[in-house]
């Protein structure tokens, strides 16, 4: 594989912005191998857009969910402090809002964190020189989000009645987890999910739980 260049024929520097410290070690690990400089790494948003903003990479891997507000506030408040950015979303989550969502804040792309090493080196690259990238899967959330398959608007919508942690339950629950299965994913009390799911289906005037798996399954959401 060649080394990725710039358009000056540097090396691409990289941001890394994750809350997991063993998933960035890992991404340096691979990328740097392929002679991209990771010029800095952060955790949430306040210490991502400090690192951004002083050490004006290339490409930032952006995390989708974190502490603070998520990726999609990091970006907003990039945007306010001039220059663009180029995002890269790298993220455990395929479900369609949260690719729609991110894609719709600004970033050029989106992977799943289950790409091989060799992959992401070329996702970066490819954004860097102007490309959108994304998982097979995800291009077609994009595709039909532009094309009004999905109702965006009314899936945003939605989703802002629900807390980050209700979206979670019900994204688990709306996958056949049962409620124990779901406080062990979440490490949360069966009592706290019980009452979660309550909120849900009162929040998305619905009234079971096969129905909120077919709300989020016609949605994308699973």
């Amino acid at each position: 594989m060649n080394e990725p260049l710039d358009r000056s024929g540097a090396s691409l520097r990289v941001v890394v912005v994750d809350d997991h410290a063993m998933f960035r070690t890992g991404v340096r690990a691979e990328i740097e191998r392929a002679g991209i400089v990771v010029a800095a790494e952060a955790e949430d948003v306040e210490s991502a857009v400090s690192a951004i903003t002083d050490a004006e990479p290339d490409v930032v891997l952006l995390d989708v969910h974190m502490p603070g507000g998520g990726g999609a506030e990091v970006m907003r408040r990039i945007a306010r402090r001039g220059p663009a950015t180029t995002f890269l979303a790298l993220s455990v989550s395929d479900a369609a809002e949260d690719v729609i969502g991110i894609i719709r804040a600004g970033a050029r792309g989106y992977v799943t964190k289950s790409i091989s090493g060799p992959e992401l080196v070329d996702a970066v690259a490819r954004v860097a020189g102007g490309d959108a990238v994304f998982s097979p899967r995800l291009a077609g959330f994009v595709l039909d989000a532009f094309a009004g398959t999905i109702e965006v608007a009314q899936v945003d919508e939605d989703l802002d009645r629900l807390t980050e942690r209700e979206r979670e339950v019900m994204r688990l629950i709306a996958r056949g987890y049962a409620y124990k299965e779901v406080a062990k994913e979440l490490f949360i009390s069966i009592k706290t999910v019980e009452t979660h799911v309550s909120s849900v289906l009162r929040k998305l005037q619905l009234s079971s739980r096969h129905e909120l798996t077919k709300w989020a399954s016609d949605r994308r959401l699973i």
